[in-house]
């Protein structure tokens, strides 16, 4: 980022310090407030008293000079809870209104830009986790995502935008950022080029990507965004919020429509402006001190010798304590890094093996099994538009599910939106719930939609299958339910759900009905 882009955003500062005041001695309303504040990374929170600040992190990207930060941060300000998101960024939570203006500038000051971390801005770039390390991978990912990142920067508070815009690169067919469904995806393709996916997205009427082109030279990649800019700019939706996000002009333009608006745009920048990017290849050299296998925490890198250690905290919420220790321990570990992934987990990247075994002992009491690795959204007992508290189903169903004690895979991951915003991303799951509210005899209460046969994998993506509400307080018992069919035949949820769609049917349905 040029020093007149970090001038002209620390200007802008201003403007949210101003609004803050204001908000503080009742000039504001929390929604008129919330209009300025989210443009800076920052919301209050259910109630209105306490707040959220979001850091944006590139492709997830946490490396030790920003790891100090963290650590230091939430000991002076007295931080309690830390949410790793679902598009790799770090959200502080229970933050006070006097305590904002002061952290914000601390976080700027070590590299966390928070302009732009909500409201209608381009939000947090994301990347493949493992880019770079990832065994069989075709390329390297992530300095294309930052270039992305900083040309984006140039737009926030700039250019006014219908509504958000998420930009993703994935290395992988596993396709962990969605990029064939965001707003724009850069996705590998065996050659070393790109494929890119445009106009899509989850939430309100899900739609999957449009293919806009096909191989393309990495090196054009800010060609394909500043076109996707202008043509959510020119043909976005400014007077209905429902239908602004940039999947909606699949349907007023047309997917052909769509695409030739897109190239007409992208002709118009390759013909005005030199956006090429260039890329100077760099890797961590360590000398390997031995061989680790044998635990699925460890991951072992492209780079002989060198492993990652995953570690995915319950709910996605990182405990101070061990962001306090994972900063002591990679203080002495050159190279290490951490990369927050888009399921709430990280992974500590260029590590020995005896680094990796010191930090597999310190990442203990994480989640080890595909189910207890289960998404869910910040929820509403803090998320000022959130409807019901995914938190507590996910904790209720992990102690529920826990004391069954089923071997891994017997339940999947479960993904758990507490409305129809799919911060969790509950429709590509392969079991998801979206939070609502449902009658019953005792008036109305919380209960979830449940969602079946997602899929997020490049060339397999899916949109899951809408199924009843059943009443929150029942979920963790159907999840047992199904846990212990499954386990009766001795297979893992993919194996049983391909002969089994009806009896699942059939069981959410005996649930839904339940009172």
């Amino acid at each position: 980022m040029d020093q007149s882009l970090k001038e002209r955003l620390s200007r802008d500062m201003l403007d949210f310090r101003a609004a803050a005041a204001k908000f503080k001695n009742g000039e504001l309303t929390p929604a008129d407030y919330k209009g300025v504040s989210g443009g800076f990374g920052t919301y209050p929170q259910r109630g209105n008293e306490t707040h959220m600040l979001r850091l944006r992190m590139t492709g997830g990207r946490l490396p030790i000079e920003k790891l100090r930060f963290v650590a230091d941060s939430c000991e002076k300000y007295g931080i309690e809870a830390v949410k790793i998101t679902t598009c790799q960024s770090l959200q502080y939570h229970n933050v006070a209104l006097d305590t904002l203006s002061p952290l914000m500038a601390e976080a700027w000051e070590a590299g966390f830009i928070t302009r732009g971390g909500g409201g209608n801005h381009p939000r947090n770039v994301m990347a493949s986790p493992l880019s770079g390390v990832q065994v069989g991978e075709n390329f390297d990912v992530m300095p294309y995502a930052e270039a992305a990142a900083d040309y984006l920067m140039q737009f926030t508070g700039v250019l006014k935008f219908p509504r958000k815009l998420k930009v993703a690169f994935s290395n992988s067919a596993e396709n962990v950022t969605h990029a064939t469904f965001r707003d724009l995806g850069f996705v590998f393709v065996s050659d070393g080029k790109f494929d890119v996916w445009a106009a899509g997205g989850l939430g309100n009427k899900p739609m999957l990507g449009v293919c806009v082109d096909r191989g393309i030279d990495p090196a054009d990649v800010l060609y394909y965004v500043g076109a996707m800019v202008a043509t959510f700019r020119e043909h976005g939706n400014y007077e209905n919020r429902n239908k602004a996000r940039t999947r909606f002009m699949q349907e007023t333009l047309g997917k052909d429509g769509f695409i030739r608006e897109f190239h007409k745009h992208l002709d118009a920048l390759r013909a005005s402006e030199d956006l090429c990017v260039t890329v100077t290849p760099t890797a961590v050299e360590k000398a390997a001190d031995g061989v680790i296998s044998g635990n699925s925490r460890i991951i072992a890198q492209k780079q002989t010798g060198l492993y990652a250690v995953s570690y995915h905290p319950h709910g996605g919420y990182l405990p101070v304590d061990m962001i306090k220790g994972l900063r002591a321990a990679m203080e002495t570990m050159a190279g290490t890094e951490i990369r927050v992934t888009p399921d709430g987990g990280l992974y500590i990247i260029n590590c020995t093996a005896k680094e990796a075994e010191t930090l597999l002992a310190l990442t203990r009491g994480g989640a080890e099994t595909a189910f207890a690795r289960s998404v869910a959204c910040v929820g509403g007992t803090r998320c000022s538009t959130g409807t019901i508290d995914s938190q507590g189903l996910l904790a209720a169903c992990l102690d529920a599910v826990g004391k069954e004690d089923f071997a891994d895979g017997v339940l999947p991951t479960v993904r758990i939106s507490g409305c129809p915003s799919s911060c969790a991303a509950h429709q590509i799951a392969p079991l998801g719930f979206r939070g609502g509210m449902k009658r019953g005899r005792d008036g109305v209460r919380p209960a979830f939609a449940v969602f079946v046969g997602g899929e997020e994998r490049q060339g397999k993506e899916k949109l899951a299958d809408t199924g009843a509400m059943i009443f929150a307080d029942k979920i963790p018992a159907f999840l047992v339910t199904l846990g212990k069919a499954i386990r009766l035949e001795g297979k893992t949820f993919d194996e049983w759900i391909t002969d089994h769609g009806e009896d699942l049917d059939a069981m959410i349905l005996e649930y839904a009905e339940m009172e």
